[in-house]
C-alpha cells in the first residue's frame, strides 16, 4: 500500500474517532493529548541522527565538487522569493476579506512569548559543540551547524579521514532506513493525532465565532498549496509536469497538517521527495535541512492573515497602505526565526506580531488562542509543500535528480 494512502486511512479513522468521542470529558482530552506527544515523539525519533549523518556526507560530497556553496546561494535565492511571494500574496487575498466581529475572550493571565532571538544565536555555538547532539530534537539549526563543521574536518586529509567517512556514509544510511520504518506505520500514528485534531477541531466549530475565518484559511492554503505552488513549477525549463510533483507530495502534506509540526513531517518528506522524485542525497539533505530551519513562509503568512483579520475590526484606525507594509515586512523577517518551534510557528508568529504592533493590542493573539491549532497546521501544511515543491526545483536545475516514474512512487 502506498504510504500515503496509509497515511490519509489513519486520518479519516482518526478524524472519524473524534469527532464520536465526547469534547466536554476531560479525561478523553487528557489521554488525546498524550497521545499526540506520544506520536510527535515517534514521528521524530530518527530525525537528529538521519540529519546529522546525512547532512554531514552530503556538505562533504558537494564540496568536494566545489558545488556547495552555488547550491546553498541557490537555496537562499530561492527562499527570499518565495517568502516574499507567499506573504504578499497572502496580505493581497486578506484585505477585502470580510468577517464577522470575534469577540474577546477573557484569559486569565497574558502568556509571554518571545522569538528569544539572542539565545538561539547562543545556542549555535555551545561550549561543548556534542552537547547539541543531546538536545530534545526540536532546534535543528545547531545541529546543521555542527554537520557543516564536521564535514570540513572530513575534507582535511583523506588518508585520516577515509574511515570514519565510510562510517558517516554508513550511519547516514542506517538511520534513513529506521526513519523509513517509522514513515511505514505512520498510519497507525495518524490516528491519534487526527483524533485529537478533530476534537478540537469540533469544540471550536460549536462555538461558532471563527467560522468565517476557518473557512477563509482553509480554501485559500488549500488553493495554494495544490494548486498556486505545483504551477509555479511551469517555469522550470524543460518542462515538468506540476501534477505528478504534487501526487508524489500527498504524504507530506497530509503529516504535515495533522502534526502540525514541521519536524515530524522531515523525516516523511525527506523520504518522499527521494523514492518518489529520485533526488540524490547531497541535495535532498541540504535544501530541506535549509528550509526546514529559515523557509517558514506559511506559518508567517497565516500569522498575518489572522493578525490583519483581527486588527481590521479592533484598531481604531483602517488598515493603511503604510501598515499593510509593515505587517508584510515583519511577517516576512520572523519567517526566517522560528527555527526552535516546530510545532507552533503560526501561534508563535502571531503572538509577535501582536507585540510588535503595540497600539494597546499586545495581548491581541489570545484572542485566536482556540483556533491556534488550525493555524499550526495550515502553516505547517503551506511550509511543507513549499519545501517539496523548492526541493525539486533546485535538484533539477542543478543536475542532482534522476527522474522516477508515477508507479514507482511510494
Amino acid at each position: 500500500m502506498k504510504v500515503w494512502v496509509k497515511l490519509i486511512i489513519g486520518s479519516l479513522l482518526g478524524l472519524a474517532a473524534g469527532l464520536l468521542l465526547p469534547i466536554d470529558n476531560q479525561a478523553v482530552n487528557g489521554a488525546l493529548a498524550w497521545f499526540e506527544k506520544l506520536a510527535l515523539g515517534l514521528g521524530r525519533y530518527a530525525v537528529v541522527p538521519m540529519l546529522v549523518f546525512s547532512l554531514t556526507i552530503a556538505i562533504y560530497e558537494l564540496r568536494q565538487d566545489g558545488q556547495f556553496w552555488p547550491l546553498l546561494l541557490r537555496n537562499f535565492l530561492v527562499i527570499i522569493g518565495i517568502t516574499f511571494f507567499v506573504i504578499v500574496l497572502g496580505i493581497l487575498v486578506t484585505l477585502p476579506f470580510p468577517s464577522k466581529r470575534i469577540p474577546i475572550l477573557i484569559e486569565e493571565q497574558l502568556e509571554t512569548v518571545s522569538l528569544n532571538t539572542a539565545e538561539n544565536i547562543l545556542d549555535i555555538f555551545p561550549s561543548n559543540m556534542f552537547s547539541v547532539l543531546a538536545g530534545d530534537g526540536a532546534y535543528l539549526l545547531p545541529l546543521c551547524v555542527f554537520a557543516f563543521f564536521l564535514a570540513m574536518g572530513l575534507s582535511y586529509d583523506r588518508n585520516y579521514t577515509k574511515q570514519a567517512l565510510s562510517l558517516i556514509d554508513s550511519l547516514s544510511r542506517i538511520f534513513y532506513h529506521i526513519a523509513s520504518f517509522f514513515s511505514e506505520v505512520l498510519g497507525f500514528i495518524m490516528i491519534a493525532l487526527a483524533a485529537y485534531w478533530a476534537v478540537r477541531f469540533h469544540e471550536v466549530l460549536r462555538v461558532g465565532i471563527f467560522r468565517d475565518l476557518i473557512i477563509f484559511l482553509g480554501a485559500f492554503g488549500l488553493v495554494l498549496g495544490f494548486v498556486i505552488l505545483p504551477l509555479l513549477l511551469y517555469f522550470l525549463k524543460p518542462k515538468t509536469n506540476p501534477w505528478v510533483i504534487l501526487y508524489g507530495s500527498l504524504g507530506p502534506a497530509v503529516a504535515a497538517f495533522f502534526s502540525g509540526d514541521v519536524n515530524f513531517s522531515l523525516p516523511v518528506l525527506l523520504r518522499h521527495t527521494k523514492e518518489n522524485f529520485g533526488i540524490r542525497r547531497r541535495s535532498n539533505a541540504i535544501t530541506l535541512s535549509f528550509f526546514n530551519v529559515f523557509c517558514r513562509a506559511g506559518s508567517a503568512m497565516t500569522a498575518a492573515v489572522a493578525f490583519i483579520v483581527i486588527i481590521k475590526f479592533y484598531s481604531k484606525l483602517d488598515v493603511s497602505a503604510l501598515d499593510v507594509c509593515s505587517i508584510g515586512l515583519r511577517a516576512f523577517v520572523i519567517s526566517f526565526l522560528l527555527a526552535r518551534h516546530p510545532g507552533s510557528g503560526a501561534y508563535i508568529a502571531l503572538a509577535v506580531l501582536f507585540q510588535w504592533h503595540g497600539r494597546s493590542l499586545e495581548a491581541g493573539y489570545l484572542i485566536l488562542k482556540p483556533l491556534a491549532f488550525y493555524l499550526v497546521a495550515l502553516g505547517t501544511f503551506i511550509d511543507v509543500m513549499i519545501s517539496s515543491f523548492a526541493s525539486y526545483a533546485i535538484a533539477k536545475t542543478s543536475g542532482f535528480i534522476e527522474e522516477k516514474s508515477v508507479r514507482h512512487f511510494i
